[in-house]
């Protein structure tokens, strides 16, 4: 009888011990399948700085508290959800233009970028684009929208609806002005 009771008292513990590793061992199964999921960056970065040269000479910088990169999604992308900024170079003294926002996204194999949530950008000449979303696309020299502008130059203040420029933001046009208000110096 003593003998029953130690070999039920070892079946137990040893149906428990099995019982706590099948547990222990699903948790971690499913901490791996979620690292797995394409719903969870692949890489985070805090305190994102990135130059962009060619031929050695600055074309631009770019700024942000966080960056999300989503590298197994069926198209990956970065996300900054904490906001961007990104600052246009002809070399390292000649900075050319400026753009900031609250969020963007950039999708590489596209070569496009998404800014949104208090957009301002400005050229060389101090002209100032402010609007809820523009989109950048790199490989045709592009930026675009179909939001309402604002454009404030030395003169006069331009606002519309939709925008195209080239990158540089020296020949822009919008599509629908809605109004233009011009100011005395």
């Amino acid at each position: 009888m003593k003998n029953l009771k130690k070999i039920l008292n070892k079946s137990c513990i040893a149906a428990l011990l099995w019982t706590a590793l099948f547990l222990s061992c699903r948790e971690k199964i499913e901490i791996v399948n979620a690292s797995l999921s394409p719903e969870v960056p692949t890489q985070v970065v805090h305190d994102f700085v990135t130059s962009y040269t060619d031929s050695a000479i600055l074309e631009l910088k770019l700024i942000s508290p966080l960056m999300k990169y989503y590298g197994k999604k069926d198209v990956p992308y970065a996300d900054f959800d904490e906001g961007i900024e990104v600052f246009f170079y002809e070399g390292k003294d000649n900075m050319t233009g400026q753009i900031s926002a609250n969020f963007a996204r950039y999708t590489e194999s596209k070569g496009l970028w998404e800014v949104r949530e208090n957009v301002i950008a400005i050229n060389d000449e101090g002209e100032k684009l402010e609007t809820e979303l523009l989109m950048w696309n790199e490989k045709k020299d592009l930026i675009y929208t179909d939001k309402y502008v604002r454009i404030t130059q030395k003169d006069q203040i331009v606002m519309g609806n939709g925008l195209e420029s080239e990158t540089k933001f020296d020949n822009w046009k919008i599509k629908n002005v809605t109004a233009t208000l011009y100011i005395d110096e």
